[in-house]
């Protein structure tokens, strides 16, 4: 596949409850480019001819599927009778990679800075400090305060496995990305400007 680093791609590595899509999407909104979260499931269920069910289920995750469970037609649907981390990851970074051979796109998560190192992206980790964090999920999710520590202690650790499984590298760590930024300390929208301002500066925001 021939890939075109010519137009911004931006990739953005998250902590659970840090704010990571909102500020994807206020900059997606600030440089009129489209960000992919959840969108990366249904192009990929697309692609592959498995239901969007299979993606859905093992978003971020590590985990072996009998396809017998789900009906598809696509290329990679009749190979075998079991598809696991590998293969699902394989579908994946070819969905990523297709979009960014088109053109301009923000990638959430799914390990898209590893996926397309070889392209001159701007690679951004947002984190924040765990209070905040827990008020963010309590209130968007309407759970108690333990709960929503219980839910970040578990989503930061799946999605720590499986970064670190499939790069070899360390999720959030800031040696895998060009910038690291706590979200709490400029909020969402100074957030999103920062990044915006860095990446230009670096010269890898071209909008």
């Amino acid at each position: 596949m021939t890939m075109d680093s010519n137009h911004t791609i931006i990739n953005i590595g998250r902590q659970f409850g840090s704010g990571g899509k909102l500020v994807a999407l206020k900059i997606g909104s600030l440089l009129g480019i489209d960000v992919y979260d959840n969108e990366l499931i249904s192009k990929a269920a697309e692609e592959s001819g498995f239901s969007k069910e299979l993606f859905e289920r093992s978003d971020e995750k590590r985990s072996m599927f009998n396809i017998s469970m789900f009906f598809g037609s696509g290329r990679f649907s009749n190979t075998q009778n079991y598809v696991g981390d590998n293969e699902l990851f394989k579908i994946q970074s070819e969905v990523i990679k297709g979009i960014a051979s088109k053109g301009p796109a923000i990638f959430v998560g799914r390990c898209s800075n590893y996926i397309l190192r070889d392209l001159d992206c701007l690679d951004v980790f947002i984190s924040a400090p765990l209070e905040e964090r827990v008020k963010r999920v309590a209130e968007r999710a309407g759970l108690d305060e333990e709960d929503a520590r219980t839910r970040i202690e578990r989503q930061d650790r799946t999605r720590q496995t499986y970064y670190n499984f499939f790069t070899f590298g360390n999720w959030g760590a800031a040696s895998d990305y060009d910038l690291c930024i706590d979200s709490s300390i400029l909020g969402i929208d100074g957030t999103a400007d920062y990044i915006v301002d860095f990446g230009r500066k670096a010269g890898l925001i071209k909008a």
